[in-house]
């Protein structure tokens, strides 16, 4: 779903004369029936006159489209802000920007991980460089009409309030910023030609349109990934808290490593991506050459891995791999009892253990 839609021209005149806030938030009631949070609405007033001032840029074509809060389907993710037209090439291109209020983060240890100012406290989140990666790589996997007509997305972010960026362009991120460039407020003018890189040309044929009404079929790159996976590469893709609940996890499985008993409780709701960070963690631990189970309370999805174990386990060897996990030899019924209790107690907010 696209909340806002215009060409390049209407979306400046519309910041100018301080009427986009409010066609957004119209927009937003009438299509997610509900309201916006005053802290939306800021981000609204703040961010986009910063794009307009980027789009001022007399290189990016008047006739290039805008698109704001673009919902992504099959997921609850939003993004900011698109630009679309076609490259030097005549392409079809859209340039996906993740706009960010942060003045300043920290690096850490954690592969795509900073820690930054949020929800009244500093917290760890995506470098912004891998969300927005993500989020292009998430559309173009499961949007046939962006793969079959070819639409090079094209992802970066602007964090227009940010006056340092050492942290944010820290090597340690080079591997995310490389595929998906970080705008500080200083990049202004960088981030200008970017976009007009991208976009030489306007959007004739209706780019966004066809992206938000295109067909929604994974791609075979996706289903060759999760094939892939079986044999111990983890290449599904996640995003946003996944992300971040599949590094503390690992980390927490190497301090374990040192004698610390060390448990992470995971909790979401259904489609949040929790069977994603299990089988990413079941595959990196694995090739970390960590012993490594999975149980599922659905004892069909019951699966186990062992370093160096390149074929999926049939599920006699499952069952037996239970076994050694509890340490003695125990019904089939008993394990699903056991396997059932451990969910059971989790949704009750019980200790598992100290």
């Amino acid at each position: 779903m696209l909340v806002c839609n215009a060409t390049k021209q209407q979306f400046i005149d519309d910041v100018r004369a301080n009427l986009i806030t409010e066609a957004i938030e119209n927009e937003v009631a009438r299509k997610l029936n509900r309201n916006s949070p005053r802290s939306e609405v800021t981000s609204w007033e703040n961010s986009l006159r910063f794009m307009m001032s980027a789009l001022l840029d007399e290189a990016i074509p008047a006739s290039a489209g805008v698109a704001i809060e673009y919902n992504i389907p099959l997921t609850n993710r939003r993004v900011d802000f698109i630009l679309t037209g076609k490259n030097h090439p005549r392409d079809d291109a859209a340039v996906i920007v993740e706009l960010k209020q942060w003045q300043s983060v920290e690096v850490t240890k954690k592969d795509a991980i900073v820690r930054t100012q949020l929800g009244g406290g500093v917290r760890e989140t995506n470098h912004p460089s891998y969300q927005v990666w993500s989020y292009g790589a998430l559309i173009e996997d499961y949007n046939e009409t962006v793969r079959s007509e070819s639409i090079r997305l094209v992802p970066c972010a602007y964090l227009h309030n940010m006056k340092q960026g050492h942290a944010i362009n820290d090597p340690f991120y080079e591997h995310h910023t490389s595929r998906a460039p970080v705008f500080i407020s200083q990049d202004a003018l960088k981030l200008s030609q970017f976009l007009s890189q991208h976009i030489k040309y306007g959007d004739s044929n209706n780019i966004m349109y066809r992206i938000e009404h295109g067909v929604i079929k994974p791609s075979k790159n996706l289903a060759d990934a999760l094939a892939s996976m079986m044999q111990g590469n983890a290449e599904f893709l996640m995003i946003d808290e996944q992300k971040l609940v599949y590094e503390t996890a690992l980390d927490l499985a190497h301090r374990a490593g040192s004698g610390s008993k060390q448990c992470l409780i995971v909790k979401g709701g259904p489609g949040t991506g929790k069977s994603v960070v299990a089988i990413n963690l079941l595959v990196g631990l694995t090739k970390r050459e960590m012993m490594t189970q999975y149980v599922s309370r659905n004892f069909s999805e019951v699966g186990s891995s062992k370093p160096h174990d390149p074929e999926k386990q049939s599920l006699s060897e499952i069952i037996d791999r239970l076994s050694d996990l509890y340490g003695a030899e125990v019904s089939d019924v008993d394990k699903l009892h056991f396997t059932n209790s451990i969910a059971d107690r989790t949704e009750r907010d019980e200790v598992l253990m100290p």
